[in-house]
């Protein structure tokens, strides 16, 4: 564990890196989050193709291509908060967007389509927008396998046959807590994620409504991912277990 203030700390600590613990469960953390979890990457400032990082049109944050990242938000209007600029970004950079949200469909579209940086030649196929349910749950129930399948041919068929160079997806995932018996399967699923992502130019966003998820599935959530974004900071997650190290602590 990183201490805080050693000179030989790679990770120095942020305001907001130092909040996370209150921001999940208030004063009395069961975990030192401030210790592990660590403000990263440049801010950006050009837009368009593939490049060492991505922006997600968030206060000029970036992430490099290829992460998998989860955003953790209080509500819609949050969520939003996050998504249509996320989104944004990639049309101007002449990315393939796919988003997949529980809720408020068309008003992300109208609030990314209706907003007037979009430039005037982005394609019709390059915004789609899916409910969570019709997407992860397509076949009447989830299976990881199938959804790793799912994104493989969506991103594959992107670049490959519609001729986008690059693919930024991001997937809301509250649906998981009414229609799953339990989130093992699902766990799973988020861990495999880091062994796809590296396989084409792209990035996946998570989106966890934190008004719906307690600290020990929080917990398990952070493991599977290498990056978080919070409060307007992308920190490096140092709870993040790789995914041959995540299935063996389930066993």
């Amino acid at each position: 564990m990183l201490a805080e203030g050693r000179p030989d700390n790679p990770y120095p600590q942020s305001s907001q890196a130092r909040r996370f613990r209150h921001y999940f469960f208030g004063a009395e953390p069961t975990l030192d989050w401030s210790t592990r979890l660590c403000e990263t990457g440049p801010k950006h400032e050009n837009r368009g193709h593939m490049k060492d990082f991505v922006g997600l049109g968030i206060s000029g944050l970036s992430i490099p291509p290829g992460t998998h990242i989860c955003a953790f938000f209080r509500g819609i209007p949050e969520r939003d908060a996050i998504v249509v600029p996320f989104l944004l970004e990639g049309l101007r950079g002449g990315d393939k967007c796919n988003c997949l949200i529980d809720e408020g469909m068309d008003a992300v579209r109208a609030a990314v389509t209706g907003n007037d940086d979009v430039p005037p030649e982005v394609k019709a196929n390059q915004l789609v927008i899916s409910s969570s349910k019709e997407t992860y749950l397509r076949r009447g129930r989830f299976s990881a396998q199938e959804m790793l399948d799912f994104w493989d041919d969506t991103v594959s068929t992107a670049l490959h046959q519609e001729g986008f160079p690059f693919v930024r997806s991001t997937g809301e995932k509250t649906w998981t807590l009414e229609e799953l018996p339990g989130l093992e399967d699902f766990l799973i699923y988020e861990s495999e994620l880091n062994r796809f992502l590296p396989r084409y130019p792209q990035v996946i966003l998570c989106l966890y409504d934190l008004d719906q998820y307690g600290g020990e599935i929080l917990v398990d959530i952070l493991k599977t991912h290498p990056k978080v974004l919070m409060g307007g900071t992308v920190l490096e997650n140092l709870y993040y277990l790789e995914p041959d190290e995540f299935l063996a602590s389930r066993r």
